[in-house]
């Protein structure tokens, strides 16, 4: 792709390795922003950059947080003896989004994956394990991914609580093998924590 300006084809190459964005998708985000006011511009910039330079993680969930405790933790509404594992943000959006539970989250900022280099220790599992051991918990639910990495994470979990003295369940199987939480509709996803399984009867299925 040629291009007349070296200002543009560097904007154009920033804004291609965003994720489903092609050169041609970014050419034509940034000669739309051209065709936009400076002002306009500017605030999108700059709230990129607040948002890059502000943003913080939630100290007990590990959630995106605007403060360093996270509007789900800091609400005294919520129930808080039951945690839902969830792999990032976007789960904890899709379930937010069915109305169906009001406990809280903790977010593990991935999945343990091999082939990836992922491992254990590069989530947010041994905050979860001191939870459970502080026996302030009643229930854990595993809500990640029906996939090898997603039940190989939960296993893993499931191993270090085991003695402890807590409920764990996971969501009910309406969710196809293999399907991501954020692209389940609303409805399926709200029935599968209402209809919860125990996680050792899972692990018969």
């Amino acid at each position: 792709m040629e291009f007349s300006s070296k200002l543009i084809e560097k904007a154009v190459n920033e804004m291609s390795q965003l994720p489903g964005i092609g050169k041609r998708t970014a050419l034509r985000l940034v000669l739309h922003l051209l065709r936009q006011p400076n002002d306009q511009t500017n605030q999108l910039a700059a709230a990129l950059q607040t948002m890059r330079n502000e943003i913080k993680f939630c100290k007990s969930c590990h959630n995106i947080s605007d403060t360093s405790l996270c509007e789900i933790c800091s609400n005294p509404h919520r129930i808080d003896d039951i945690i839902c594992v969830v792999e990032d943000i976007r789960d904890v959006m899709a379930i937010e989004n069915t109305s169906s539970f009001r406990g809280l989250y903790h977010v593990l900022g991935g999945k343990i994956s091999p082939m990836d280099g992922i491992g254990p220790n590069d989530l947010n599992i041994d905050s979860l394990v001191e939870k459970v051991k502080q026996g302030k918990i009643k229930e854990l639910i595993f809500a990640l991914s029906s996939t090898m990495e997603g039940d190989t994470t939960n296993f893993y979990i499931f191993k270090q609580i085991q003695d402890c003295d807590i409920v764990t369940s996971t969501i009910a199987r309406g969710i196809s093998v293999g399907n991501e939480l954020e692209y389940t509709d609303e409805i399926t996803l709200g029935r599968s924590i209402m209809n919860r399984i125990p996680f050792e009867s899972s692990l018969k299925l």
